[in-house]
């Protein structure tokens, strides 16, 4: 598919950008009850509040001379925070909060593809829930509100910006042990691609344990996503990823991860399965284990990753300020992608 993106100068992209995140931002808000909170941009190391992500990727870390001895870490994400920010804002069953996560993951091993970068912007966001909630029904609501202010956005922005719509007209979901089952030669990404490109919009259950050829189809760390629970025979977990077929690249497109979170019973299963029953220990794991935390869905929805979908954008970094490698602007130069 051809793109109108090229015939946007760089003010008129910074323009639609700052468009796209208000439409989006307001939309999603309301349509989920979420109230903004203000949200750091660094935490204490040894407060279990980092989001450890796939367990190799090493924070930013750094000392404040004035506080002490404490080394403090740039956030990964803020999916620990923030269900501990809803205790002490006692934001009431049902509603929630969201706010600008900024994040530094300078092991980012794919920063020479056109999608990925150091520096990492999402909508972060948390919603009180029921323990009777507890389940997939609610879970797919979620995805579905979440999809449709993604829908609202693109209408909105391609009209504005004389842009062509492409997105599926509803979200599809699949398990990934289905996944495995369709297409069981190819690779986790692959199966994404061929997925998408079949269906178009597709939320992806149950990411972070095992299935049944013994491999993860992604890494999850264990303390905040619900990836165990069984929702049907031999169907594990409560969370997933929104994933939709990008027309630039011919490609799936990751634009959320989000889920239920852990409960105090599934927390101590899943530090156990994966051998990290010493973070029990760290401030953020014992408040949840004593049950001064409620239970929450949450995820995170990337800034830069929908301006660049809904733009239809071939680079990342037309839609955000970072670093690149020499070669990367050498070619986007090459290629007459403006980089900002």
């Amino acid at each position: 598919m051809s793109t109108n993106s090229s015939s946007l100068t760089l003010i008129q992209t910074e323009r639609a950008i700052l468009d796209l995140k208000r439409h989006f931002e307001d939309t999603l808000t309301s349509s989920m009850r979420l109230h903004r909170v203000s949200a750091p941009m660094y935490v204490a190391a040894d407060s279990g509040l980092q989001d450890d992500l796939n367990g190799i990727e090493r924070p930013v870390s750094f000392a404040i001379p004035a506080i002490g001895a404490n080394r403090f870490e740039i956030v990964h994400s803020l999916a620990k925070w923030k269900r501990m920010a809803l205790a002490k804002y006692a934001i009431p069953e049902g509603e929630g909060l969201y706010t600008d996560m900024n994040a530094l993951r300078p092991d980012e091993p794919s920063i020479n593809t056109s999608i990925h970068s150091v520096y990492v912007d999402q909508w972060d966001w948390e919603k009180i829930m029921t323990s009777g909630q507890r389940n997939l029904d609610f879970l797919k609501s979620a995805v579905e509100t979440i999809y449709n202010a993604i829908l609202s956005t693109e209408h909105y922005i391609c009209s504005r910006y004389g842009l062509n719509k492409f997105l599926a007209p509803k979200i599809n979901f699949v398990h990934s042990e289905e996944l495995l089952e369709r297409f069981p030669l190819l690779s986790a990404k692959e199966r994404e691609h061929a997925i998408c490109r079949e269906l178009g919009s597709v939320f992806l259950i149950g990411i972070g344990g095992p299935l049944k050829d013994g491999k993860i189809h992604d890494g999850r760390a264990p303390d905040y996503d619900d990836w165990t629970t069984e929702t049907s025979p031999g169907h594990h977990g409560l969370n997933g990823d929104i994933l939709v077929f990008n027309p630039v690249f011919n490609n799936s497109f990751e634009l959320s991860s989000m889920g239920i979170r852990v409960s105090p019973e599934v927390l101590e299963y899943q530090l156990k399965s994966r051998g990290c029953e010493h973070r029990a220990r760290l401030p953020w794991h014992q408040m949840l284990l004593a049950g001064k935390m409620p239970q929450t869905i949450g995820g995170g929805i990337g800034q830069s990753r929908l301006s660049m979908l809904l733009l239809q954008k071939r680079h990342i970094g037309e839609v955000q300020v970072s670093v690149w490698p020499d070669d990367v602007i050498s070619h986007c130069e090459a290629e007459g992608i403006n980089i900002l």
